[in-house]
């Protein structure tokens, strides 16, 4: 007898209708069966059994009790004798006169088949049915040899079946299925209205059937509807990142019609302030900033023209699967349009610098690493990096599909283009911003000459004690040192840190020129991170051979092996499949358009991973954890699904409904799920049985991110500039994390220093520059991720650093100040100021117990102030640095000045308001420290 080969395997779970995962089986089995095929049962086997298992099998022959329309096309002649019409679905030899044939087309109205437009087949799949039907509708139970992998490197290949939610398998491995759940087809599980038997069918929503028949299987029971203030504050930092106003609680609570809340979301959706609110969700998946990192921390003067271009995509509601591709290959998509040459910022998002010390092959190497990763993560979910070493451990992601990604990306070239700006694009602070930089520069240039005209007197003094007209008379080995001949230690020393400073304030002044952060196709070019810009190279420059993409053994770049051509995840049905050149998964070998397929192949409906990642990112920023707890890894070591059909139902949905993101917003807060309280009818219960809170029995509570935080702070007193894009801006952070040094060009980079006035500096956090190596603590203290790797989801700790940059902080001291002084110029009664400070920090009115414990609180808060005068504090004029020189090793110290000027306008201070207001001033702190404000219910 002989052995079972994998095919068979397959087939026999067809037939059993088992979800179970194959055992591995030898290859050697599958040997010498190959030689008895006919061509037909060759091509039967190898295009249309494949076809009819990804695109027919799930729902005409997943489990042989459940076929679809009576029709089972688990064997020919049931494919042939058709379905529940009584007619032949097959005539054999003519393929136009078979319904099967114009079902796939789509030619007949009244049946169309896969029904769902992304599962329509394409052209080329349309062919090989035409073909089979043909060539007589050769059918066999033989098998292929199981495949394998002349690659020494890489061994071991993906074998897939995507019929009847069976799983991948992985010659000499094998999964369990639940590990790689991701790698199924995305399903349309019917919605199990049964769980909402007792809610009136009008009110019957989708999400809360899934919800409630977990918790209906948990004996859990749903909070109740929280109230409308609390729902119109968690709708408004959900989707705009910002505090309602008391204006919109009042109209919203007091609207009787049953549209009130849909009306109410999708006012928040088309607010500005949207976009600005999912743009902080992408970066910290993209890990943007305005600077290079590592230890030459660069300015990329250009990058806010991406950060810019998020936003309008996510206003514009930009259907995802286009968002996707116009970020991975906008240039090739269009390079006409500076829409999309502005897009690709996407791929230089992370770190990365290139010196003149360094090793072009590594920095090279680094980018492909990290770009490979970043895609990884940020669309499908899976870490790519373990297998840039051996195979993945856990996922079935071998080293080859590693490197095949990576190849996709090997014509990409760093470039700064020009490209003019755009009427949609905030340039109009340009002029004002750029005399800041030109005065600094012009005082560096001014002590550079000081120095240059010290030195040229030293040497013309030193011509004529030796005898000389001019230089050129002199030995080259006998002039003395011109660049700093006659300055003193010091002044050697400032002369290079001055070198280093115009360079720097060079650099910056390009963010005020129309240069387009972005990559081109070619030959490996000479970008260097030190240079201010980096021009793409003329169209001769362009062309040569692209760069080859080889197996690295270990991941070392001096080892390399196998060369690869670009692919995509072997795991996918049919991934890598040359003999169909028009298939959905198909990378081209060519220097263009290597990117745009990738790009494709992520954003198709076919792609098991990517509609999910989205939804279940969409998801996380509602409830604050995901429908699967790890956002960026959907792999054996990720969460798994906690409501996985919800999950596929979410997915399938989204992707009927345009890729819309505003919708799938729409369509999660009006569930009764989202609406609910967030405190649990039975807490003690509830603990024991989900303390996690996992199965969503009540809406779980969760802090203000620290965006959040300094931007409602900024409303609240009435501060914030509401104005919207453009470069970044300079805020005030504490000083002494301003003034510390930041080392950058084997130098120490200009001092941070805050822009001159409130109206600049107030701006949302979003545009705020974004260092690398320099940060804001109060937003650090907040759990803002850093910039180096991707984000998947905030930390959310409480830690007592919190209380100290919140409770003694200057901002929000500062905020405190400028509430109290909003509140004392309408000249109220104490009871009414204090009623006011509550209402503009917890959107409601005191309770009398709270009142009079306020009330007793400013009084006792005025005669503390009034016997304690405030003093001001003038603002830092310079700052004292010192450094190591590097050609003798000593230790040499000189002074900064800062240009914090007389045109510098402070916020309101203490010593600026009369005593009532500081003590009122002092209640305004403690409620922005309450956790009614900071916390989310």
């Amino acid at each position: 007898m002989r052995a079972l080969t994998l095919h068979d395997a397959l087939r026999l779970l067809f037939l059993l209708g088992s979800g179970l995962l194959c055992s591995f089986l030898s290859p050697e089995s599958a040997n010498a069966e190959e030689t008895q095929l006919t061509p037909q049962e060759t091509f039967f086997l190898r295009k249309v059994r494949p076809l009819l298992e990804q695109k027919c099998l799930g729902c005409h022959g997943a489990t042989p009790d459940d076929i679809k329309g009576d029709y089972n096309m688990l064997t020919r002649a049931a494919l042939i004798k058709g379905g529940e019409s009584g007619e032949p679905a097959v005539i054999v030899g003519k393929p136009k006169q078979s319904p099967f044939w114009n079902a796939v087309t789509w030619k007949d109205d009244s049946i169309q088949m896969p029904p769902q437009e992304r599962n329509r087949l394409s052209d080329t799949e349309i062919d090989v049915i035409k073909q089979w039907i043909a060539d007589g509708a050769v059918w066999t139970d033989k098998s292929l040899p199981a495949p394998g992998s002349s690659d020494a490197s890489s061994t071991r290949e993906i074998v897939m079946s995507t019929s009847g939610g069976q799983s991948p398998t992985w010659t000499n491995r094998t999964y369990e299925p639940e590990d790689v759940w991701a790698y199924q087809p995305i399903q349309r599980p019917d919605v199990p209205w049964q769980a909402l038997t007792k809610t009136p069918a009008s009110q019957r929503h989708p999400i809360d059937a899934f919800i409630q028949r977990k918790l209906q299987e948990k004996k859990l029971t749903s909070s109740p509807p929280a109230d409308r203030k609390t729902l119109l504050r968690r709708a408004s930092y959900d989707l705009t990142g910002l505090p309602p106003s008391r204006d919109k609680i009042d109209s919203f609570t007091n609207q009787k019609s049953s549209e009130a809340w849909s009306q109410t979301i999708q006012r928040l959706l088309d607010s500005p302030h949207y976009g600005e609110q999912m743009t902080q969700m992408w970066i910290d998946i993209v890990r943007y900033a305005d600077t290079s990192g590592f230890a030459n921390d660069y300015e990329r003067p250009n990058a806010w023209r991406y950060r810019d271009y998020l936003v309008r995509s996510f206003n514009a509601d930009k259907p995802y699967n286009r968002f996707i591709v116009e970020q991975l290959a906008g240039d090739e998509l269009d390079p006409t349009d500076p829409e999309m040459l502005i897009a690709t910022g996407f791929l230089r998002s992370g770190p990365w610098e290139h010196t003149g010390m360094s090793v072009a092959a590594v920095t090279r190497q680094l980018f492909l690493d990290d770009i490979t990763q970043s895609v990884g993560v940020s669309f499908l979910a899976h870490s790519f990096r373990c297998a840039k070493c051996h195979d993945h451990k856990f996922d079935p992601v071998p080293t080859r599909d590693y490197y095949r990604i990576q190849a996709v990306f090997a014509p990409v070239q760093f470039a700064d283009r020009k490209v003019a700006y755009q009427p949609f694009e905030n340039i109009s602070g340009f002029d004002h911003m750029k005399v800041r930089t030109e005065k600094l520069l012009a005082e560096t240039k001014a002590q550079q000459e000081q120095f240059k005209q010290k030195t040229d007197a030293a040497i013309a003094a030193w011509l004529k004690e030796n005898g000389y007209k001019n230089l050129k008379q002199v030995a080259a080995d006998k002039r003395p040192p011109l660049r700093w001949f006659g300055l003193s230690e010091l002044e050697k020393s400032l002369l290079k840190i001055n070198n280093k400073r115009i360079d720097y304030f060079e650099r910056e002044l390009k963010r005020y020129e129309p240069y387009c952060f972005s990559v081109y196709n070619g030959p490996s070019n000479n970008f260097r991170s030190t240079k201010a810009v980096n021009l793409i190279p003329g169209p001769k420059q362009r062309k040569g051979n692209v760069e080859e993409i080889f197996i690295l053994a270990g991941g070392a770049i001096t080892a390399p092996t196998n060369k690869v051509t670009p692919g995509v995840l072997s795991a996918m049905a049919g991934s890598n499949d040359r003999q169909t050149p028009n298939a959905w998964n198909t990378i081209p070998n060519t220097a263009d358009g290597r990117r745009l397929a990738l790009a494709r192949w992520i954003a198709s409906s076919n792609n098991t991973l990517t509609a999910r990642v989205i939804v279940n990112r969409i998801w996380q920023m509602h409830f604050g954890t995901g429908l699967v707890a790890t956002p960026n890894n959907f792999g054996q070591k990720g969460a798994k699904p906690s409501h996985p059909e919800l999950l596929d139902w979410l997915a399938t949905w989204f992707m009927d409904h345009g890729w819309s993101i505003k919708q799938l917003h729409h369509l999660i807060m009006t569930s009764n799920t989202y609406q609910q309280s967030s405190r649990p009818i039975d807490a003690e219960l509830v603990s024991s049985l989900d303390s996690s809170n996992q199965w969503l029995s009540y809406f779980p509570t969760r802090r203000l991110t620290a965006e959040q935080i300094r931007d409602s702070l900024l409303t609240i007193t009435g501060e914030l500039n509401p104005e919207m894009g453009g470069p970044g801006v300079f805020p005030e952070i504490n000083w002494e994390v301003a003034l510390q040094p930041r080392h950058i060009m084997g130098s120490v980079a200009p001092a941070y220093q805050p822009m001159p006035e409130p109206k600049q500096r107030n701006r949302r956090t979003l545009y705020a520059f974004r260092y690398r190596t320099l940060s804001d603590p109060m937003l650090d203290v907040f759990n803002r991720p850093g910039s180096e790797i991707s984000c998947e989801r905030r930390d959310e700790t409480t830690v007592t650093p919190q209380v100290f940059a919140l409770f003694n902080g200057q901002f929000t001291h500062d905020r405190a100040i400028a509430l109290a002084h909003e509140i004392s110029q309408k000249n109220q009664p104490l009871p009414e100021a204090v009623s006011q400070a509550f209402q503009q920090v917890t959107l409601r009115t005191p309770t009398p117990e709270e009142l009079q414990l306020a009330l007793t609180h400013v009084k006792e808060m005025q005669n503390y102030h009034a016997a304690h005068p405030t003093k001001p504090i003038p603002l830092p004029r310079e700052v004292k640095r010192s450094m190591i020189e590097e050609l003798t090793g000593e230790s040499f110290t000189w002074t900064e000045k800062l240009d914090l000027t007389e045109n510098y306008i402070q916020d309101l201070k203490p010593w600026d308001v009369d005593v009532e207001t500081r003590a009122l001033a002092e209640l305004c702190l403690v409620l922005m420290n309450s956790n009614e404000f900071i916390y989310l219910r």
